[in-house]
C-alpha cells in the first residue's frame, strides 16, 4: 500500500478501524440515508464493473453487486484489515460478484479502462494528495465512465461534529479543523472538490446537497433520549480521541456537558442531530493512458 497515505494506514489499522468494527452494523445504519442518494446518482447497471473506493465492511460493494447482477462484477478496496476481513466473511455468503482487496485506492493496481463505475461512501476525502489519486483512479475508468461518491459538507452544517464540540468548548481545548488537509471534511468545500476533479481530468462535475439526521436519540423522557444519543457520540466522531488523554473528571464534565446540550434539542419524537453531505458525480471524458 502506498506510503503516501500512512498516518490514515495506520489509523485504519488502528483504533480508529477497531472502534468501526465494532460499531459497523450502527454505522452503516448511520450512513445508510447518504449512501443510497449517492448510489442513485451512480445509477449502477447490469453487466457494469464497479470499483468500490472506502469499501470499510462491504455494504456498499455489496449493494452495488447486487444491482450489477451476475454478468457484472464489483471490487472493494480499504487500507483496513480488520473491516476488509468482515467485508470478506460477508462476501462468502452472499453469493454476488463481488471481491475485496486490501489497497490504497489513491495507488490503484487495476488496469487502465477496466471500470465502467467508481463508487464512494465517505471513502475519498483521505487521500494525502487528493489530484494525484483521482488522476490514477480515473484511469481505470473507461472511456465515458462515471464517478459517483457521498462526503461531508463542511463542520458547521454537520451536528453530529459540531454540537458535543461546541457543548465542551470551556471543558478542553480543542484543535481547529484543517478542510484541505485529509479527513472527514476534506471535501467540504465544493470549489475544492471541483478543481481537484477538473485537474485530475474528470468533466460535468456536479455537487448535490443532502441532509438527514445522522443519529437519534429515543427514550421514554428527554433525559432518556439525552442519554441514548450520548452513547452515540462517543461510538463516532471526534469525542473519544479528544477526550482519551483527558482526566475522569474532565470527561465526566464533558460527558454531562454534551448530555445537557442534546436535552435541549430533545422533542417528543426523539432527538434528530443532522448530517449534511455533498453527492458529487462526473465523468471521464479522457481516454488518454498515463
Amino acid at each position: 500500500m502506498s506510503a503516501r497515505n500512512q498516518q490514515q494506514i495506520n489509523d485504519w489499522n488502528g483504533p480508529v478501524g477497531d472502534r468501526w468494527l465494532t460499531y459497523n452494523d450502527w454505522l452503516d445504519e448511520r450512513t445508510a440515508a447518504y449512501g443510497e442518494v449517492a448510489f442513485a446518482a451512480a445509477a449502477p447497471r447490469p453487466g457494469e464493473s464497479v470499483l468500490d473506493i472506502g469499501c470499510g465492511a462491504g455494504a456498499t460493494s455489496l449493494a452495488l453487486a447486487r444491482a450489477v447482477g451476475a454478468d457484472g462484477n464489483v471490487i472493494g478496496v480499504d487500507v483496513s484489515e480488520p473491516l476488509i476481513g468482515r467485508a470478506r466473511e460477508r462476501a462468502q455468503a452472499s453469493g454476488l460478484p463481488v471481491e475485496f482487496h486490501l489497497a490504497d485506492a489513491s495507488a490503484p493496481l487495476f488496469a487502465p479502462h477496466s471500470f465502467d463505475l467508481l463508487f464512494s461512501r465517505f471513502g475519498v476525502m483521505f487521500f494525502d494528495d487528493p489530484v494525484a489519486a483521482f488522476t490514477e483512479l480515473r484511469e481505470t475508468l473507461k472511456p465515458g465512465g462515471r464517478i459517483a461518491f457521498a462526503c461531508w459538507q463542511e463542520p458547521a452544517k454537520n451536528d453530529w461534529y459540531v454540537l458535543p464540540l461546541n457543548a465542551i468548548a470551556g471543558i478542553v481545548e480543542q484543535p481547529s479543523v484543517d478542510t484541505s488537509a485529509p479527513g472527514p471534511f476534506a471535501f467540504s468545500d465544493p470549489q475544492r472538490v471541483e478543481r481537484i476533479l477538473t485537474e485530475a481530468g474528470f468533466a460535468q462535475i456536479e455537487l448535490r446537497a443532502f441532509e438527514a439526521p445522522f443519529y437519534h436519540g429515543r427514550g421514554d423522557t428527554r433525559e432518556a433520549m439525552a442519554e441514548d444519543a450520548l452513547q452515540q457520540v462517543f461510538r463516532v466522531g471526534p469525542i473519544q480521541r479528544l477526550l482519551a488523554a483527558q482526566s475522569e473528571d474532565v470527561r465526566a464534565r464533558a460527558a454531562q456537558a454534551i448530555e445537557e446540550a442534546l436535552e435541549a434539542i430533545a422533542t417528543d419524537e426523539g432527538i434528530a442531530v443532522n448530517g449534511a453531505t455533498w453527492v458529487v458525480t462526473a465523468i471521464n471524458k479522457r481516454a488518454d493512458i498515463s
